[in-house]
């Protein structure tokens, strides 16, 4: 786990799990299975499903789920790769449903 000396997090409404840091979030203007979702340049403590090859609102990719590294709790996706070169630079980004976090101080 990593070091978070103090500052806001964004972490797992299940379990508290610290996710990301609001450093960490690029956008809000995202949408997921439960409706918005925040796309973050990196996160922490989760663990990644396997490849496969999904059509989004955007286009196609091939993602993989993310989920919590304690609980298990589906939390979004990491972009792995796109196949249209105007959604390149979602690659190796994560998309999180905002009704799976909280922003703990």
């Amino acid at each position: 786990m990593e070091e978070t000396s103090g500052s806001p997090l964004f972490s797992c409404k299940t379990c508290s799990n610290p996710l990301a840091f609001p450093t960490d979030l690029l956008s809000k203007n995202f949408l997921a299975k439960s409706g918005q979702a925040y796309m973050f340049s990196h996160v922490m403590n989760v663990v990644l499903g396997p490849k496969e090859d999904r059509q989004l609102l955007t286009g196609r990719f091939t993602i993989s789920t993310a989920y919590c590294g304690i609980c298990k709790q589906e939390l979004g996706w990491m972009y792995v790769q796109a196949y249209d070169i105007k959604n390149r630079f979602k690659e190796g980004r994560f998309v999180v449903e905002k009704s799976k976090i909280t922003l703990d101080y």
